[in-house]
């Protein structure tokens, strides 16, 4: 490889660095060491965290917009969310978007559903 592909890869290389960097000091709170809660009791920057790594990749970047596996889910009840994310049932009486099986279920997120919920209303 030449020196000028090494200064390019090099150059690349921190690029992708100082953008991590920057995406997570956005989200950093300077003025507040408490969480933004809302009256409900999630967090909806926790939420965004978590739906970001957890659901976006089937949903969409966009919880309005349908993805490419699953449907949209802005504004989905607490109650589709508990049993979507914790038993990959629907509540009673709730007709889907989608005619899938594919979401398993995640009981791990258990405590992290008021928060996912504060980031979807």
């Amino acid at each position: 490889m030449s020196p000028v592909g090494r200064h390019q890869i090099g150059t690349i290389r921190s690029w992708r660095l100082a953008l991590l960097i920057a995406f997570m000091l956005a989200g950093c709170d300077k003025e507040s060491n408490s969480p933004a809660q809302t009256a409900e009791g999630g967090d909806p920057r926790r939420g965004r965290a978590l739906y970001m790594s957890n659901c976006a990749a089937c949903h969409n970047n966009d919880p309005s917009r349908d993805g490419p596996v699953g449907p949209a889910i802005k504004r989905s009840s607490l109650a589709l969310i508990e049993a979507r994310v914790l038993r990959a049932t629907y509540p009673p009486g709730y007709t889907p978007k989608r005619k899938t099986s594919a979401m398993p279920a995640q009981p791990y997120l258990k405590s992290a559903l008021p928060d996912l919920a504060a980031f979807l209303r």
